[in-house]
């Protein structure tokens, strides 16, 4: 086997360098960007312990080249695992930081209490509050905003939108930018919501951690939204970034309001703790288990159980494969709710220009990923018979 080089390995076109042999194992597995017919290609290199070819200076000695290109393949470590145990806790924490973790501890204290007021009206009212929110997220932020897989009239697009602001996702800005950023450096250390971060953070931890998502979406601050351009020249959608922790509390006032604490435990809390976290099973779950019709350059599954508990969304092998169809569940069997709710709004004239995966699609795309299997492998071939030569 021929061992891995790091992308930012320094090569040095130097014509005083001359080549010496220098044996460097690696006991690391890392993840290297790889360009293709595709964007974001990712392969997973394999442990070796095969010699590696430096260029190196009379008087460098083969031990300190192999050195230096021992720290670059150290390098390889993901900027998540060299940080400190305990850096989310203690770090500068902005205003929006801090508000979003309040609230999170707050619907979980609240949904705590959900087994000791039991109230048929509050739960049916959590019910369809839940459906909302939770096709505001699928549909709205996902479908609509993120991937433009349809258009609707501007009016709908706003509500659904406003639904999704409830499910905790955060606001429309922040989760598009974010999630624009997952998929062009899905899995690698670049990916704001990668599941290699653990459950935890891609379940909650990312949505109370500005800044370092916005590092990952290649920004100097939280805030900036480069990617979103289009959503920052509107004014509701600057509205409801500007105000986004407003919104709950008034519904949270409202509940209350209607029906007492019995309705803003179930209608706000457990009704808010299930909706975000099934919204977030796709982002960690259906990155784990699950099958593979497509051969992704990613970790991307389709879990059944998922896509039931989230109106579609767990057929996430499918939407890696072919990300601006509307459709996610492809086959007859693939129940997408989510899709049948769009061919409803489709049936009535509402969406238009819905995007589809067709038969032929379906073919160049495995042709394609087909040809770069075999371009891969005969390059690994060509590796292992000459080893590459690099620079220190």
């Amino acid at each position: 086997m021929s061992l891995a080089i790091h992308p930012n390995f320094q090569i040095s076109k130097n014509h005083k360098w001359r080549t010496c042999l220098a044996i460097i194992p690696s006991n690391r597995i890392y993840k290297t960007k790889t360009q293709t017919s595709m964007p974001c290609f990712t392969s997973l290199q394999p442990p070796s312990t095969s010699p590696l070819r430096i260029k190196t200076r009379d008087h460098v000695t083969r031990v300190a080249a192999a050195a230096s290109a021992a720290e670059v393949l150290d390098d390889s470590t993901s900027e998540f695992e060299k940080r400190p145990k305990g850096w989310f806790w203690f770090r500068k924490w902005d205003s929006e930081d801090v508000a979003s973790i309040c609230w999170f501890v707050g619907i979980h204290v609240l949904a705590a209490f959900a087994p000791f007021v039991l109230d048929s009206g509050a739960i049916r009212v959590a019910v369809g509050l839940g459906l909302l929110s939770g096709f505001g997220v699928t549909l709205g932020y996902h479908r609509l905003l993120c991937h433009r897989s349809f258009k609707v009239p501007k009016w709908l697009e706003y509500f659904f939108a406003y639904c999704g602001a409830h499910a905790f996702q955060r606001d429309p800005m922040f989760y598009v930018n974010t999630h624009l950023a997952h998929h062009k450096y899905t899995d690698t250390d670049r990916d704001p919501v990668a599941p290699i971060r653990g459950f935890w953070y891609s379940n909650l931890g990312w949505f109370c951690n500005n800044d370092y998502v916005a590092s990952k979406c290649g920004e100097p601050k939280g805030g900036e939204y480069s990617k979103v351009s289009e959503l920052k020249s509107q004014w509701f959608y600057r509205f409801l970034h500007d105000t986004y922790f407003w919104h709950p509390a008034a519904l949270a006032a409202l509940l209350y309001l209607r029906g007492g604490f019995s309705y803003l435990v179930w209608a706000m809390g457990m009704r808010a703790v299930v909706v975000h976290h099934l919204a977030s099973l796709a982002s960690s779950v259906s990155h784990k288990w699950g099958e593979r019709p497509w051969d992704c350059p990613d970790t991307s599954t389709n879990n059944w159980w998922v896509a039931l508990l989230t109106l579609g969304e767990g057929w996430h092998n499918n939407h890696h494969a072919f990300q601006r169809s509307a459709r996610h569940g492809f086959e007859w069997w693939q129940l997408d709710l989510t899709w049948e709710l769009i061919r409803f709004l489709q049936f009535v004239g509402l969406a238009t220009d819905v995007k589809l995966v067709s038969e032929a699609d379906k073919r160049r795309f495995s042709l394609k990923w087909a040809q770069s299997k075999q371009k891969k492998n005969e390059t690994v071939k060509k590796e292992q018979g000459n080893p590459r030569e690099v620079s220190v």
